[in-house]
């Protein structure tokens, strides 16, 4: 991409957008489930775990606006990035400031923080920053701040390359094959109508993967998850994640994780039977 093509994304730096929502019982309970919890229906006040923002301020394109792929079209908030039609999830960084409450009206206010152009091993990259805020409605406390990565990658790359060796096992452990039901039940949660997740067909034939793609914000998820199985009441202040490489529906994953050090900081990774890293990661308690 020329230095004036980039130019031209310069004028998205900045932008915002509001939406607004409340945190409901019905589809924390919803999470509850796909995570194989058998937790209590929350009740109003109840506090809503970390990262369940993300079934929360759901988009709502028009079936009609939407493109083959199963997103939204480019343009609007987001950079009309067209010469690169993969896009997903590569990170994120999140601080838990204070709990969203069952019942809570809340608002999150969205800015694109940073563009960048790169070269990789499988071609050009588009890497988006955009910056999210969430308080509760008409407060000006924020609840949970984070900076969401987003990269745009060329339909001619190679779909899948092989992932570098994860770290040694960790001290906590837990497998799981993640299957298309529980893709397409993440997918549902999030209204997230990306084919990748759950149209196998789309996802071996056109963008070229042996198989469903599980979700970044899912394995994210599962990986916290392990926190919270391993640490139960602990509150979560922080979390990082990195995605290094697709995780795909039927193949084993093994999530992995360290027991706290004295700064309260979990190390967590995600692997591929082959041991291979799909996805790093660490959580801060106190």
């Amino acid at each position: 991409m020329s230095q004036s093509a980039m130019a031209d994304y310069s004028a998205w730096v900045g932008r915002q957008e509001q939406q607004q929502d409340v945190v409901a019982a019905g589809p924390l309970g919803r999470l509850s489930a796909t995570l194989d919890h058998d937790d209590p229906a929350a009740q109003p006040g109840d506090a809503a775990p970390p990262l369940s923002h993300w079934i929360m301020f759901l988009p709502g394109a028009k079936h009609s606006t939407l493109g083959t792929d199963g997103h939204p079209a480019r343009g609007g908030f987001l950079p009309p990035v067209h010469h690169l039609p993969r896009r997903m999830w590569a990170g994120g960084r999140l601080e838990f400031r204070a709990p969203l409450r069952v019942g809570m009206a809340v608002t999150r206010t969205s800015t694109i923080a940073d563009i960048s152009n790169r070269h990789g091993a499988s071609g050009e990259l588009v890497f988006v920053t955009v910056r999210h805020e969430i308080r509760e409605t008409g407060q000006e406390a924020v609840l949970l701040a984070e900076e969401h990565d987003i990269v745009y990658r060329s339909t001619g790359a190679v779909a899948v390359k092989a992932a570098a060796p994860a770290p040694p096992p960790g001290a906590w452990q837990r497998s799981l094959v993640p299957d298309a039901v529980m893709l397409f039940r993440y997918s549902a949660l999030t209204f997230n109508g990306h084919r990748i997740h759950y149209d196998r067909s789309y996802v071996t034939r056109e963008e070229g993967y042996p198989g469903l793609i599980v979700h970044g914000p899912l394995v994210a998820t599962l990986l916290l998850d392990l926190v919270r199985r391993q640490q139960p009441g602990a509150r979560v202040t922080r979390f990082s994640f990195r995605a290094m490489s697709p995780l795909f529906d039927g193949v084993p994953v093994t999530l992995n994780g360290n027991p706290p050090d004295g700064e309260g900081r979990i190390a967590l990774w995600a692997t591929n039977p082959a041991g291979g890293l799909a996805m790093r990661a660490e959580a801060r308690i106190g």
